[in-house]
């Protein structure tokens, strides 16, 4: 079953819970009720919403995630379930006690795949697609030599074809609508990586003090290449600057289907398989990460 996606952010609202559902308010007139089960991810870009603390709780007990944005429209935080108590401590000791190579190895298989599918969004005549597959052929583990770096900016280089482009994760326009599609595709991995009793902050290759999202950020990233394709999908339509119409679209990549093997279903059971296939691997009773991939 494929979970909303809901997102606040044209009028003021006020989110509360009755029977269990979520009861959207708006000028004082209900404006609609979803069952709270039905619910994967809230997305509130609306300054003026107002929430119950019951509603929190339950979205918390139903494993939904709730995205809040800031003035400059992207997302800030994020609202997770804490795991099941049961699986919680055996798996942060799973992860405190993974052995380097295996934590190497997995980062090479997450780099390969993330170099493939950059290829895959480049025309077949270009020589930079060329260029980066010959590069995912050459990972090592741990990749030492930086392949991933040394792809992304050939990968950037042509990524609008024609057109010259930089990333820059700080500036406007279109870097801006990446930015907020990396955003909710980093929500619903961090949803699956909690719900599978996992620690966020204990990433493969990610380290950073501050960052309390460091193993999505390693799982996110063979994810990267399907926003960016959307995002140049978008820009050929017209759109240069966030706007509610990106945002909407955008959303949708969440509901995108994805195939694993011969398996294919919504991208929240598929990225939830993801990061059970993490935790075979973390265990050394599978050799290799299965990655869905996304059906565009």
């Amino acid at each position: 079953m494929i979970k909303h996606i809901i997102e606040v952010s044209q009028e003021p609202s006020r989110l509360s819970l009755r029977n269990n559902q979520l009861v959207v308010t708006q000028s004082g007139i209900e404006k609609s009720q979803i069952p709270c089960e039905d619910i994967g991810v809230i997305v509130v870009d609306q300054p003026q919403t107002v929430y119950t603390h019951q509603l929190l709780c339950h979205l918390s007990s139903t494993n939904a995630v709730v995205v809040l944005c800031d003035q400059n429209h992207l997302p800030t935080s994020i609202l997770l379930p804490l795991s099941d108590h049961s699986t919680l401590v055996p798996r942060l000791q799973l992860q405190i006690s993974m052995s380097a190579p295996r934590r190497k190895k997995l980062w090479a298989d997450i780099v390969k795949e993330k170099l493939k599918r950059q290829a895959e969004n480049l025309p077949d005549e270009y020589p930079a697609k060329q260029k980066i597959l010959d590069l995912a052929k050459n990972v090592k583990t741990g990749d030492p030599t930086n392949r991933e770096a040394q792809g992304a900016k050939v990968y950037w280089q042509n990524w609008l074809w024609q057109q010259e482009f930089r990333r820059d994760r700080d500036a406007t326009g279109i870097n801006s609508i990446l930015n907020y599609g990396y955003a909710i595709i980093r929500a619903a991995l961090a949803r699956s990586v909690v719900a599978a009793g996992l620690q966020p902050s204990l990433g493969l290759m990610h380290r950073n003090r501050s960052n309390a999202f460091c193993l999505v950020d390693d799982l996110i990233e063979p994810y990267r290449p399907m926003v960016d394709f959307q995002v140049r999908e978008l820009y050929r339509q017209g759109y240069t600057e966030l706007s509610p119409e990106c945002k909407k679209q955008l959303l949708g990549l969440l509901a995108i289907p994805m195939k694993l093997g011969k398996e294919t279903g919504p991208s929240g059971v598929m990225f939830q398989r993801y990061v059970n296939s993490l935790v075979r691997c973390m265990e050394g009773t599978e050799r290799r990460l299965g990655i869905p991939k996304p059906c565009l």
